[in-house]
C-alpha cells in the first residue's frame, strides 16, 4: 500500500451481531451478522478514505478466531478498493504475531496494533513486541494504537520515538485524549510517519497541529459528514471545519456517553442499519442514552425506526 493513501478519514467499523435469541448458547450478542456487516461496509466506504475492521469499535476482543477470517474477507470485498486496516492487537506477542500474519494472508493493507493491555510492559518489552510483529510480516504497515483508558498504559512521545525506528511502524492512532501529548508527538514526528486522532471530538485540533486524519466512530453513522470535516481541516479551511465540528459535536459526544461501542450499536439499531446486539461483558445502553440518541439522529437526517 502506498503510504500516501493512508490519510484522511478512516472508519473504525462496528461488527453487527444477530440477536442473541437466534443463537443457542450465545453470551450477549449472537453470531456475526455478515450480511449486515457487508451492508455497513458498503455504505461507509462511499464516504471514507480507508477502513478499520476488528478494532475496539468492532468488539475484536470477543470475536472468535473462527469468525475473524469471514469478517476480514467481507470487509475487503465490500471496501470498493479502499485500504483495509485490520486490528490484530493482543496482550500476547505470539498471538499478535499470528493475527497479523493471517491478516496479511487475507489481503489486509495494514494492521492496527494496540499496545498490550493488562501486562503493562516496560518500553523494552513494548519495542520487542512491535519488532516481533514487524519481523513476522515484513513490509506490512503497522499503526500503533495508544488508548490508555483501555490498556492502563500510555505510550509517551519519548517511547513512541523508539517505535518509529521500526520501518513497518508508519503511524499512530492517538486516543490518549491529551492534546499536549498529541502536540508533542507531532512536533517530533519523523518524515513519512502519520498521526491519526482516535477521538472524533479531537480530530479538528489534532489536524490543526499537523495530524493526518481521524479514525472515527461517528463515521459508522455519518461517514460523508465526517469526511467533509476531515477534508476541510486538512485543506486548512478553518471556518468550514469549525462549523462542521460544531454541528457534529452533539452526536460525537452522545456516542461516548457509555463505553464504546455500546452507544454506537444503539444508534445503528435505532437507524435500522443492524441489530443493537453486543457481546458480553458489554451491555445495552441505559434508557437515557438511548433517548438522547433517538432525539439526535433525526437532526442529522436519520429516521429512527419504531
Amino acid at each position: 500500500m502506498e503510504l500516501s493513501r493512508l490519510k484522511g478519514l478512516g472508519v473504525a467499523l462496528a461488527t453487527p451481531f444477530q440477536d442473541a435469541s437466534t443463537t443457542a448458547g450465545a453470551y450477549g450478542g449472537g453470531a456475526v451478522d455478515l450480511p449486515a456487516f457487508r451492508a455497513l461496509v458498503a455504505r461507509v466506504a462511499r464516504g471514507s478514505d480507508f477502513l478499520v475492521a476488528l478494532g475496539s469499535t468492532g468488539e475484536a476482543a470477543t470475536i472468535d478466531d473462527s469468525e475473524r477470517d469471514a469478517v476480514i474477507r467481507a470487509c475487503i470485498e465490500e471496501a470498493r478498493g479502499l485500504p483495509v486496516i485490520v486490528g490484530t492487537g493482543h496482550n500476547s506477542t505470539a498471538k499478535a504475531v499470528e493475527l497479523s500474519r493471517r491478516a496479511r494472508e487475507l489481503g489486509a493493507d495494514g494492521v492496527l496494533v494496540v499496545t498490550p493491555y493488562y501486562n503493562k510492559p516496560q518500553i523494552a518489552g513494548l519495542e520487542a513486541h512491535y519488532r516481533a510483529i514487524a519481523a513476522a510480516a515484513p513490509g506490512l504497515p503497522i499503526i500503533v494504537y495508544n488508548v490508555p483508558g483501555r490498556t492502563a498504559l500510555n505510550l509517551a512521545p519519548r517511547d513512541l520515538e523508539r517505535l518509529w525506528a521500526i520501518p513497518e511502524v508508519v503511524g499512530v492512532k492517538e486516543s490518549s485524549g491529551n492534546l499536549a501529548q498529541i502536540g508533542e508527538i507531532l512536533r517530533t514526528l519523523p518524515e513519512g510517519k502519520r498521526l491519526f486522532s482516535g477521538d472524533d471530538a479531537l480530530a479538528l485540533p489534532a489536524i490543526a497541529m499537523g495530524g493526518h486524519g481521524l479514525i472515527s466512530v461517528l463515521g459508522n453513522i455519518l461517514s460523508a459528514e465526517s469526511k467533509a470535516l476531515v477534508d476541510a481541516a486538512l485543506a486548512g479551511r478553518r471556518s468550514e471545519a469549525a462549523a462542521l465540528h460544531a454541528r457534529l459535536l452533539p452526536l460525537m459526544d452522545a456516542l461516548f456517553l457509555e463505553s464504546n461501542p455500546a452507544p454506537l450499536k444503539a444508534a445503528l439499531g435505532l437507524a435500522g442499519f443492524c441489530s443493537d446486539a453486543l457481546r458480553l461483558p458489554l451491555a445495552p445502553v441505559q434508557a437515557s442514552t438511548r433517548a438522547r440518541l433517538a432525539e439526535l439522529l433525526p437532526k442529522y437526517g436519520i429516521a429512527v425506526k419504531a
